[in-house]
């Protein structure tokens, strides 16, 4: 099967995630999205993110609600010991179910720096990563610089879907500001 890895924090699960994770098992052929909840974001503050464990459970509770959805919420990340790099996620999955392949999921936000990952020339190499658009990034521009001077090998696609332009860090900030936010929630 063609696994697409769509890692992060989901701080909380919006529907920006939701078009990705639709986009990725209907127009991207992928035949499932594993939705893995990272305890910690190497590069982001420890102090910032919710519960990893409560962001685990709510994220199989919105699935839930999508029953359409070729996605399974997994936990790998949550039983490897810290850090968590997203190359020890992709090998301990491509360990688990050998016959699977493993494509990560990053928005072009990602892609601008992916160098900076632990490992990131053999995760482009190994598993390659499937970009999805963010405003204010020219994911095309980036993949090419990356092609052109990058690593040998390195397998990039680009998403033909719209931008999402919702993040998780806007709809935390507007709920602390007492806005009513649960149209923007998956």
């Amino acid at each position: 099967m063609r696994i697409a890895v769509y890692t992060g924090s989901f701080d909380p699960l919006h529907i920006g995630h939701l078009a990705i994770m639709e986009y990725l098992t209907g127009n991207a052929e992928f035949d499932m999205v594993y939705l893995v909840v990272s305890p910690q974001n190497p590069f982001k503050s420890p102090e910032k993110a919710a519960n990893a464990a409560e962001r685990f459970a709510a994220a199989v509770e919105a699935v839930r609600r999508h029953p359409e959805l070729r996605v399974r919420v997994d936990d790998i990340e949550l039983r490897m010991p810290a850090p968590q790099y997203t190359i020890r996620t992709l090998d301990a999955l491509r360990e688990r179910e050998p016959g699977n392949e493993f494509r990560l999921v990053i928005g072009a936000d990602n892609l601008r720096d992916i160098l900076r990952w632990k490992d990131s020339e053999r995760l482009l190499r190994e598993y390659g990563v499937v970009v999805f658009p963010r405003p204010g990034f020219n994911a095309a521009e980036l993949r090419d610089k990356l092609l052109r001077d990058g690593p040998s090998g390195c397998r990039i696609e680009l998403m033909d879907a719209p931008p999402v332009d919702i993040s998780s860090t806007e709809i935390r900030e507007w709920a602390a500001a007492g806005r009513d936010v649960s149209a923007y929630l998956m």
